[in-house]
């Protein structure tokens, strides 16, 4: 089930009180025997919590591509950081089993054009929040040509198999303005990390006018909720006011820390049908560019 949640729409509370625990799997009936049948999955989740040294792996991908401009880059750069050290995750932080996450940051923009910005490192209270959030700040700004979200994803797949902390959860976040036109469709590598249990959630951006100079659409949310997000409990937080961006960011990491997917103020994603040609991006870049 995929969800979509507006911005203001989550309170610390709920996130922390309530929700869905993503992988959570429903009693086993009993068999003929009298004793609990076991799923498969069930002792694969078990399993996975014995292997577990952290509550979620959480892969931030970051939109650096020339539609954002510089403030919103900066905007952006420090909502992550200001999110990271916040009272509010750190409270979430300790409302996991493990009381701690595995994050890394890497920015992107073409199919081949990807930069870690942090590598794995583990948050577990203040002083590591405070590290990874002023490696984020000290590193210099830079923007980048073309929109492939599918890079992104496809990217940052393998860098759970890297990572040396193992996860009850493995979480991509993904920002950005646009929607993809460049490398290999965004539905076919969404469908790729999901097969491999990883969780898909976006934070659309769309505090400016849609410009064709830029190859916008007036639609973008919709095109991550039905194109790039996936998984269990999947959802989208989307932007549309520029003084909402550093709330954004904060709501959407709170919910991924805290392994919940928002009970309140939420709309169900309609059909399975995409209300939006997954393609628009690549048809847009076709139509002006003829290539």
């Amino acid at each position: 089930m995929r969800w979509y949640v507006s911005i203001g729409a989550v309170l610390v509370a709920g996130v922390l009180a309530g929700g869905d625990v993503a992988g959570v799997a429903a009693p086993s009936p009993k068999n003929q025997l009298g004793y609990q049948a076991v799923h498969p999955s069930s002792l694969q989740l078990v399993q996975k919590e014995k292997e577990a040294s952290v509550d979620v792996e959480l892969v931030l991908a970051v939109d650096v591509s020339y539609s954002m401009d510089m403030d919103e880059l900066a905007i952006q750069r420090e909502g992550y950081a200001q999110a990271i050290v916040s009272k509010e995750f750190l409270q979430a932080l300790k409302s996991g089993p493990h009381g701690k996450i595995s994050v890394t940051y890497f920015e992107w923009a073409a199919s081949s054009d990807q930069k870690i910005i942090i590598p794995w490192r583990v948050i577990d209270g203040p002083e590591t929040a405070d590290a990874v959030a002023n490696e984020i700040m000290k590193t210099p700004i830079r923007r980048a040509s073309r929109t492939s979200i599918s890079g992104a994803i496809n990217f940052a797949m393998p860098l759970f198999e890297e990572n040396p902390y193992r996860g009850l959860r493995r979480v991509i976040d993904i920002s950005g303005d646009g929607p993809n036109n460049n490398g290999a469709p965004v539905v076919v590598a969404r469908d790729a990390a999901v097969e491999k249990g990883i969780v898909i959630n976006g934070l659309p951006i769309m505090v400016k006018e849609p410009s064709y100079s830029t190859m916008d659409i007036d639609n973008l949310d919709a095109y991550y909720e039905d194109c790039v997000i996936g998984g269990p409990g999947s959802f989208v937080v989307t932007i549309k006011e520029r003084d909402k961006f550093k709330e954004a960011i904060r709501t959407k990491l709170l919910l991924e820390v805290a392994g919940r997917t928002p009970e309140r103020w939420i709309v169900p994603v309609a059909g399975k049908e995409p209300r939006v040609n997954c393609m628009i991006g690549e048809k847009i870049w076709q139509d002006r560019w003829g290539r």
